[in-house]
């Protein structure tokens, strides 16, 4: 990796954007996991309101990680890190779970949540590493 002072501390900088945006959006994935599981077990309209907020809040925060990830890709010559967070979960599987309110929706629905749940935390991860990485130069 061939970057200047200068990249690497604005790559740094722009971790430090990066980490409390996705620890935010985590916060956010997580209760909509926890409204998941009680509509699971048959909590109807309500949770399915309160989770799809959740979630679109947390939709906001990962457009917002990703547009600052493809600066720091941009940041830092020849890395390559994956900047497309943003959730696919409009349309028809939010149709679904709101007028086919049941289990295989609401179970599809949370495989959906725990997936970018997942995502989130491999990317915090891969984040961290890089900072630190960075920090040695």
């Amino acid at each position: 990796m061939q970057n200047s002072p200068e990249q690497i501390a604005g790559a740094r900088q722009t971790i430090s954007q990066l980490l409390p945006l996705i620890d935010q959006a985590e916060a956010k994935f997580k209760s909509a996991r926890n409204w998941g599981f009680l509509d699971i077990f048959g909590g109807g309209l309500i949770s399915d309101l309160i989770k799809h907020s959740k979630l679109n809040s947390a939709s906001y925060d990962m457009n917002q990680v990703a547009d600052l990830l493809q600066r720091l890709q941009g940041q830092l010559n020849g890395l390559v890190i994956p900047t497309d967070y943003r959730m696919q979960m409009g349309g028809f599987s939010t149709f679904g779970d709101f007028v086919f309110d049941g289990a295989i929706f609401d179970i599809y629905m949370q495989s959906k949540i725990m997936s970018s749940l997942e995502q989130i935390r491999k990317l915090r991860d891969k984040l961290i590493q890089i900072n630190s990485t960075l920090s040695r130069l």
